[in-house]
């Protein structure tokens, strides 16, 4: 053949296959965004290739871990140690307030005036908040303000850990997602589970923060030491008590923290959730305060009665069985106070308690969001 009837025949096939790819049939058309889809994914895939793969690889991974169990875990101990470094001091004064006027402090005032003056026991038994805490810089040292706080870091390791974990398990569960508002009877069940379980876990490391926070004062008032440090305390009460000695108070700890967190998790959850709804404002820190200040009101007046009954229990003089000498258990306890001091003595330190609560807990969720919002996973 010709050279040019060669390129005529070319041409002419080359003409065809442009109108016949250019101009699509019926039936081509009805089927043209199925088809475009396909051919666009396909060559999105083959144009860019490992660049593609990778981001659809590598954006799942990321988010899959800032979400996942042992990163939620950290955060909230990290968040939970700053919030504790912070209001600890109103911690300690809190645990001087509920001691006074229980029987162990009034019997250990009377030595106390022939051993180191009379005017000990007014300087000992202070009558209020600021007063307490002013008498604690003066007669001990700013820094015993901070008596104790290397258990209490201890105890978020495990206690904040899993009361925030567990607590976003079980939501997770009960709504599709996550992140809708659960109803509030859900999530008073919810935060009252997380809670005890948490607390019954970190209990030992409470019940060391107790003792060696209430070491200043033993000393001032002529009182020979019981504690040098966190883990002299550790050995001395599995010593007299056992393993067991270690969960001593575990009781009312447990119920102070189910109240607690029925007034923490489940009010933030719910407060916060409710003000993006009717409110219609977006997830910022706006709505992290006004939801912490409301939590850490209601965790205020569910715990304290519990808290008092359980610091009073755990610093109570033991037998050399670990058993207590002045109350028999958390009942005993409650009925004692109760009946010799009043109703209102299971409000004792509730102004340092409220004062805490509402700061910890707004430090608390403020740094626990916003490391999550640092790292990527999504809203609590």
């Amino acid at each position: 053949m010709p050279a040019s009837q060669t390129i005529a025949v070319t041409a002419a096939a080359a003409a065809a296959a442009i109108t016949t790819t250019s101009v699509p049939s019926a039936e081509a058309s009805t089927n043209a965004p199925a088809t475009t889809a396909t051919a666009s994914a396909t060559s999105a895939t083959v144009t860019n290739g490992a660049i593609n793969s990778g981001r659809h690889q590598l954006r799942p991974v990321k988010y899959d871990y800032a979400d996942s169990f042992a990163c939620t875990y950290i955060v909230s101990v990290v968040a939970a140690s700053i919030a504790e470094l912070a209001t600890y001091p109103l911690d300690l004064t809190k645990t001087r307030l509920q001691i006074q006027g229980e029987a162990a402090s009034v019997a250990s005032t009377a030595p106390t005036n022939t051993r180191i003056g009379g005017s000990a026991k007014a300087n000992m038994q202070y009558r209020g908040m600021v007063a307490t805490a002013f008498g604690i810089v003066r007669e001990e040292g700013a820094l015993k303000l901070w008596q104790g706080v290397t258990p209490a870091l201890y105890r978020h390791v495990v206690y904040s850990g899993v009361r925030i974990c567990s607590y976003d398990l079980m939501r997770k569960e009960l709504t599709a997602n996550g992140s809708q508002a659960l109803p509030v009877w859900k999530s008073a069940l919810c935060g009252v589970t997380a809670g005890a379980v948490a607390q019954w876990l970190a209990s030992p490391a409470d019940l060391v923060k107790v003792q060696i926070q209430m070491e200043g004062k033993r000393r001032l008032m002529g009182e020979p030491p019981r504690v040098h440090g966190a883990a002299h305390a550790f050995r001395k009460i599995v010593q007299r008590g056992g393993v067991k000695g270690l969960w001593k108070g575990s009781i009312p700890n447990v119920q102070r923290a189910a109240l607690v967190n029925l007034g923490d998790l489940t009010t933030y959850d719910t407060i916060k959730h409710l003000i993006m709804h009717r409110l219609q404002m977006p997830d910022c820190h706006t709505v992290h305060v006004l939801a912490s200040i409301c939590a850490g009101f209601v965790a205020a007046i569910m715990g304290t009665p519990a808290d008092v009954v359980k610091t009073r229990i755990m610093n109570q003089p033991t037998d050399e069985l670990g058993r207590g000498l002045l109350y028999r258990g958390s009942v005993d306890c409650l009925r004692q106070t109760v009946g010799k001091e009043g109703f209102v003595a299971l409000y004792k330190g509730f102004l340092p308690c409220w004062i805490r609560m509402a700061p910890w807990s707004l430090t608390f969720w403020l740094s626990f969001e916003q490391i999550r919002k640092m790292i990527g996973a999504s809203s609590y």
